[in-house]
């Protein structure tokens, strides 16, 4: 049986299973150079060492899966950086670098990142409506990293920060026809008057909406992900009317502006470990660590998950 399988056999068991951190902040930690247009995509190329060292870090803290760095690996993101004819490239590298840090491990699962990422503002995390390409154009984008990172050997792919409808739609298709596995992962933010609303910064949209873009069949775990922690909770609840598999929590910490993380305010490992355990109680059986989050986060979920009965 293939890893994949009996890390699923244990979800549906009940059991408790830690997801890496992020890869993108974390190569940025490192000290590998952010690219001002296409931000992490770019940094797979001639870091690959490096990429490898950090998904062994995160194995070694604990974590039973790790994410290849491919979030923003489309050519759609990596046009600005002129390098939008390597994105095959760029995500086989990213694909091969995880699984190698997963050899002599036969219990990790090598995950594969496929967003709808789309260009932003310089300086800051918003998107530029009028930069944003026809739906056929992302679709054509996106379909080529699914494919690429099954060509590449991943084990499953995660659909990570959905929060724009029509481009949910289209990365849950080009995730579905690959045939792999499929995690559905959306992020939220507070809005004015307090409501839970997608991520989306150009418009209000309930948090809801996105959470019923979750079909009933084809994924296998869902959840909240590049969300405050003190909102996971909230935008859990929408997840859980929706969906009625295992759920997933990775939060970030701190902020986005173009092409660097903001290292600012970041949860403590403890604080984490605590809104884990309150997770776990909500049902959450993933946890993990989004942007700003680190080894030493990926360890105090490993803390959570090890202190729960077997």
């Amino acid at each position: 049986m293939a890893a994949y399988e009996r890390m699923l056999q244990r979800l549906r068991s009940g059991a408790i299973v830690v997801l890496d951190g992020p890869t993108g902040t974390e190569l940025q930690k490192r000290g590998a150079p952010m690219d001002p247009g296409a931000w992490c995509g770019p940094a797979t190329l001639g870091n690959d060492r490096l990429l490898t060292e950090i998904h062994a870090d995160y194995i070694a803290a604990g974590a039973e899966i790790v994410t290849a760095n491919t979030f923003a690996a489309s050519r759609l993101m990596l046009a600005d950086a002129g390098l939008a004819d390597r994105s095959a490239e760029i995500v086989a590298r990213a694909v091969a670098a995880a699984r190698l840090a997963a050899e002599g491990h036969p219990d990790v699962v090598v995950a594969g990142s496929l967003s709808h990422m789309v260009p932003v503002k310089p300086g800051t995390d918003a998107l530029d409506p009028a930069r944003v390409p026809p739906d056929e154009v992302v679709a054509a984008a996106i379909g080529d990293v699914a494919e690429g990172l099954k060509a590449g050997g991943v084990d499953m792919i995660i659909l990570e920060m959905m929060y724009h409808p029509g481009r949910t739609r289209l990365a849950l298709a080009a995730a579905l026809a690959t045939g792999l596995p499929v995690w559905f992962g959306l992020s939220a933010r507070r809005g004015a008057d307090g409501a839970v609303l997608g991520f989306d910064r150009n418009q209000d949209i309930p948090i809801d909406t996105i959470a019923s873009l979750i079909p009933g069949e084809g994924v296998d775990v869902a959840g909240v992900m590049h969300t405050p922690s003190d909102l996971v909770a909230d935008a859990l609840d929408a997840v859980r009317g929706r969906f009625a598999g295992p759920l997933m929590a990775y939060p970030d910490s701190g902020y986005f502006v173009m092409p660097d993380w903001r290292f600012v305010d970041i949860i403590s490992p403890e604080a984490y470990a605590d809104f884990g355990r309150g997770w776990v109680k909500r049902g959450v059986q993933v946890l993990g660590g989004c942007c700003g989050l680190g080894i030493a986060h990926v360890r105090a979920a490993a803390g959570v998950r090890d202190a729960v009965p077997a």
